[in-house]
């Protein structure tokens, strides 16, 4: 996952940094991403997993670092249990 997210990052995020050489926790947006830029992202992770980031997900800290992306996309792949 973490790859996907990295390549997605080079394309859409538009950094003034190599994403290869970003820590999971570094500030995304510290490293040049804009909201604009976000909008190329979230769709991009949308398409390659087959998720929807739903209203309550679409916050800038969502797509503030590679690890707080990667917890929400696997927020959004995990079923949902109903509190059974």
């Amino acid at each position: 996952m973490e790859d996907v997210v990295r390549c997605i990052l080079a394309a859409q995020a538009r950094l003034s940094v190599d994403v290869s050489t970003l820590a999971e926790s570094t500030d995304l947006y510290a490293s040049g991403m804009s909201s604009y830029a976000t909008v190329g992202v979230m769709l991009a992770l949308e398409e390659a997993f087959g998720v929807e980031f739903p209203d309550e997900l679409l916050r800038r800290e969502t797509f503030s670092s590679i690890a707080r992306i990667k917890a929400a996309v696997t927020e959004l792949q995990s079923p949902f249990d109903g509190g059974f």
